[in-house]
């Protein structure tokens, strides 16, 4: 089983990042089916969150949205979004969450609200929903994206969830005491901010990609690691995992 796409070396990238002891802040799409993947392999105590207010859910098949039924009837225990917001995530009590964003930039400030100028964009987009509140609450963000000068940007034209802002002592500056993403995880490299910049660079590439791929890529002059790793391949058992999720799901939601 050693061919495997890209989209599923990312998937399996961002579940790598997630321990046993985590509690994490779900969402839909890749974020979903990472988290789900490491607590059918790695990591069967990680308690999974959905926006939802569905706590300890175990889904058996991937949610279509973070109202699907499947999260309910998985869960622990539901609570009021409310109660999820303020105790669980404003709390403290989540380790990670998950984000992605039409922009991202090289200090990992997310945009999913506008694209071009606030007063007069050329696109809006959805909005930061519970974005913003993941990115300053959950104690490490990690973020999934498909790599493109699109989306990696140098500067975000609106800053909807604060990453590291210009640099070191931005989050601190804006009353954050959590560390804000840790990792970008995207379908060529992995990607890491600096300990002294907090500018991302890039910590390994994926089998196959070179370094010009990824500058092609990147909206910045993109930094590399004095080393830089190559990440693993998917192992047969995390294809096997994940390819079984995903039929299930599909025959789920075809009604089979």
């Amino acid at each position: 089983m050693s061919d495997y796409t890209s989209d599923e070396l990312l998937t399996v990238a961002a579940a790598r990042a997630l321990r046993n002891d985590d509690v994490c802040f779900v969402g839909i799409g890749a974020p979903s089916a990472a988290c789900n993947l490491a607590r059918l392999t790695h990591a069967p105590d990680i308690v999974l969150i959905y926006e939802s207010g569905t706590l300890q859910t175990r889904p058996d098949v991937l949610p279509l949205s973070i109202g699907d039924g499947e999260l309910c009837e998985t869960a622990l225990t539901t609570v009021p979004v409310v109660e999820m917001f303020q105790y669980w995530l404003q709390g403290g009590r989540i380790s990670k969450g998950f984000l992605g964003g039409a922009q991202i930039d090289r200090f990992a400030n997310i945009n999913t609200t506008v694209i071009g100028d606030y007063d007069a964009p050329k696109v809006r987009l959805p909005g930061g929903g519970g974005a913003p509140e993941i990115a300053g609450s959950c104690g490490e963000v990690l973020i999934t994206a498909k790599h493109s000068t699109r989306t990696f940007v140098e500067a975000v034209d609106f800053v909807t969830s604060l990453g590291h802002g210009r640099g070191p002592d931005d989050r601190r500056a804006a009353g954050l005491s959590t560390a804000g993403p840790v990792l970008a995880v995207t379908d060529l490299c992995l990607l890491e901010p600096d300990a002294r910049t907090r500018e991302l660079v890039v910590t390994s590439l994926h089998e196959g990609v070179t370094r010009a791929q990824v500058e092609e890529a990147t909206g910045w002059p993109v930094r590399f690691a004095d080393e830089v790793a190559t990440t693993p391949p998917p192992s047969d058992e995390e294809l096997r995992v994940l390819r079984d999720l995903h039929e299930r799901t599909e025959r789920a939601h075809a009604g089979n």
